[in-house]
């Protein structure tokens, strides 16, 4: 992936961090997509009164991709005021589709501050190998 391709998806994800609903944290994140066959996705986060069902920008992303058929990713961009990572139950989605992933996270002023896998940021994740079938 290129030094542009990627400041290209950094771009979309803050592009798309504008659109946040985020009225109690003031802490608005943008995720951009890229899935194998090179379709890309955004995600928000929305927060929400009743704090537990807020949903994260990289999961709505994800989510988004998959309901139109995609489980293959590539790279996903995350943007934040301060470069900040994904949590942890962001991780675990991610893991789902793929330890190979990329995820890039940058600031609000769509600088790269970090470069990784999602193996790299959740080691020994917990993936669908490890689910043994009774029969």
């Amino acid at each position: 992936m290129t030094r542009e391709e990627k400041q290209s998806l950094i771009d979309l994800a803050n592009e798309a961090r504008r659109r946040a609903y985020v009225p109690y944290s003031n802490y608005p994140v943008g995720a951009a997509l890229r899935t194998k066959s090179g379709r890309l996705y955004t995600g928000v986060n929305v927060e929400n009164a009743a704090y537990p069902q807020t949903m994260c920008a990289e999961r709505v992303a994800i989510f988004k991709a998959v309901s139109e058929g995609e489980t293959e990713f590539e790279v996903i961009a995350v943007v934040t005021n301060n470069g900040g990572s994904p949590c942890g139950g962001c991780r675990q989605v991610m893991a789902e589709f793929g330890l190979d992933t990329v995820v890039l996270l940058a600031d609000g002023e769509g600088k790269l501050k970090k470069e990784t896998t999602v193996n790299e940021l959740l080691p020994e994740a917990f993936t669908p190998k490890h689910l043994v079938v009774n029969k």
